[in-house]
């Protein structure tokens, strides 16, 4: 089966459905960013309306639904309790300052449906794959140990970072040790490799074209909303924070400095 466009349709319309509901909660919160706990949940949203639509299912289906809930239930769970008690982002402050007045309004198109827009984007591997009929090969085993490894990354980076925030003495003081002594963003580094796993494993179903998502991806966490953007927040509230981004590799990992 080639890829079914109606059913992507069909995913696009549920994950919009979504960002709508949470841009409705974000209301009465006046928090933005509490979208960021949802990100995730927009893929399995997206995946079960796609999968949904078919009438009929390539053999990785079992394999993508376990690595899909894996990656949204850990990194949902954990970004909801690393925000817990904070209120709204910095990030989401400055884009609410930038679009007075009326940003609640214009809140469900800047900030949930684009999200909407840019998850099913880079869902594209996943519902390829849903829908693929080669069979299983070398590929999926590629793409499978990608997924892990990046998994991996990012959840002992986020791991180390909260233990690193917990204690005290630690307040204002930059995370140096770990993964954080060979990245400056060990847990956007995990992402990216965790959807070029996903992205082999498309391939591994006959669909490379869909390279566009983690091309979307990598860019994202580079160039947007990922370093760039929070290294510029940074920059400006820890003076020590400059010599850690001359001593310390920004994405890839390497040896520091």
């Amino acid at each position: 089966m080639s890829f079914d466009w109606s059913a992507s349709l069909n995913a696009l319309l549920w994950m919009a459905t979504l960002g709508a509901v949470v841009w409705l909660i974000s209301l009465p919160l006046k928090n933005a960013s509490i979208v960021d706990s949802f990100w995730a949940l927009f893929f399995v949203v997206g995946a079960w309306a796609y999968y949904s639509a078919l009438t009929d299912f390539g053999s990785r289906a079992p394999l993508l639904a376990m690595l899909l809930i894996v990656w949204a239930v850990r990194l949902a769970g954990y970004i909801t309790w690393r925000n817990r008690g904070h209120g709204e982002d910095r990030r989401y402050q400055a884009i609410r300052a930038r679009n007075q007045p009326h940003y609640e309004i214009k809140s469900l198109l800047y900030v949930f449906t684009l999200q909407a827009v840019l998850a099913w984007i880079v869902a594209l591997p996943l519902f390829a794959a849903l829908s693929g009929e080669r069979p299983l090969n070398w590929l999926d085993v590629a793409g499978v140990t990608l997924w892990v490894a990046g998994f991996l990354f990012e959840t002992i980076g986020d791991w180390q970072l909260a233990r690193f925030k917990a204690n005290p003495g630690n307040a204002g003081k930059v995370m140096r040790s770990g993964l954080w002594r060979y990245t400056r963003h060990p847990n956007y580094f995990g992402e990216t490799l965790l959807w070029w796993g996903f992205w082999l494993i498309a391939v591994a179903s006959g669909n490379a074209w869909t390279i566009v998502s983690p091309l979307l991806m990598t860019l994202l966490l580079i160039k947007i909303s990922g370093v760039a953007l929070l290294e510029s927040d940074i920059k400006t509230r820890r003076p020590e924070y400059a010599d850690y981004i001359r001593r310390t590799n920004a994405f890839i990992p390497g040896p520091p400095r």
